[in-house]
């Protein structure tokens, strides 16, 4: 007996106050919105800029140990990551800290460096003094960093506007894109709501976001061409609603697993990847909501073409038999 979260066959009406789902959406943003202006992100060490340190010892590293030794000297952020190298030999022990900028200079003082190397070397005999490396990033490199990061989200989104316009109509395009930038939106509000440290990782989790939400909505639209060929003469809040059912079975499948995937490693990975394993779980749901009550309703609001027997030079389906 297969496993199904989901009836066979659903007639789920999903267009009934479909209005009222864009007006959530949007407010939704909004809020996101003006909580990114008036409370920002809590950026991590990524985008603040601040030293990283070193170390090495003859002992295994305790990360655990580590951090509790750190905790104490309350220097706000601190990341710590155990280094491999299949160069190093059994007595090298390699790990790096990452402290943030403390406030009245880019750097962290000697003063607080000596105050680190004595902290660790309280909770490992093994550590080799003084540390190999103290680097560094100013708020220079940082703000480099957080141009770099938009832009790429914004590329990445474009590069999506592109494709799905070849592929289908521009109409799909836009549905898309506003599911997309409603997704990215959201996932930044939350963080900026909550306060949870935002770094490069969570970058990597916003990319691979619009790749999720996009594959939901692609499946989704390819299901709407086939029906709008199929159906010609029914409405289009009615093929919609025929396509979503269809393919509702495999968007909840898909995001069942992948949550349960992902809340596991909330749970069970740690500290280190809680942010990114928070922001994909968030990005999860509101990108299957957005692939049904966003694109699918901009869809309708802007109409499609509907003789798809004849050809139009203009229009961006050339490429729409191609299999990508």
């Amino acid at each position: 007996m297969r496993l199904r979260l989901v009836p066979k066959q659903t007639s789920i009406d999903f267009f009934a106050k479909w209005k009222l789902w864009l007006g959530i959406s949007a407010l939704l943003m909004v809020v996101a919105f003006a909580s990114f202006l008036f409370q920002g992100l809590n950026f991590g060490i990524d985008f603040r800029g601040g030293t990283t340190i070193r170390t090495e010892s003859t002992q295994p590293v305790d990360v655990a140990a580590y951090r509790e030794a750190l905790a104490a000297l309350e220097l706000g952020d601190v990341a710590i990551s155990e280094v491999f190298d299949p160069t190093f030999g059994p007595d090298q022990n390699v790990a790096q800290i990452r402290i943030q900028a403390q406030e009245g200079g880019e750097a962290v003082s000697p003063a607080v460096i000596n105050d680190v190397a004595d902290a660790l070397a309280a909770v490992d005999p093994g550590l080799k003094l003084p540390f190999p490396s103290v680097e560094s990033v100013g708020p220079k490199v940082s703000g480099e960093l957080i141009q770099t990061a938009a832009l790429a989200v914004v590329l990445a989104i474009g590069a999506v506007l592109i494709y799905i316009w070849l592929r289908f109509e521009w109409q799909f395009a836009l549905g898309a894109v506003a599911a997309l930038v409603h997704d990215v939106i959201l996932t930044i509000g939350i963080f900026s709501e909550l306060q949870i440290k935002f770094d490069l990782a969570i970058i990597a989790a916003l990319l691979t976001i619009v790749g999720y939400s996009l594959n939901d909505t692609v499946v989704v639209f390819d299901r709407v061409r086939e029906n709008l060929r199929k159906y010609k003469k029914k409405p289009l809040n009615e093929v919609l609603n025929i396509s979503i059912n269809e393919t509702l079975s495999r968007t909840m499948m898909t995001s069942v697993t992948t949550l349960l995937a992902l809340i596991s490693l909330f749970v069970l990975g740690g500290d280190v990847i809680r942010g990114f394993v928070f922001a994909m779980i968030w990005g999860v749901i509101v990108g299957t909501y957005s692939s049904i009550f966003v694109a699918s309703a901009i869809l309708l609001f802007l109409g499609v073409k509907r003789d798809w027997s004849k050809k139009d030079p203009s229009a961006g389906t050339r490429f729409g038999d191609i299999d990508a």
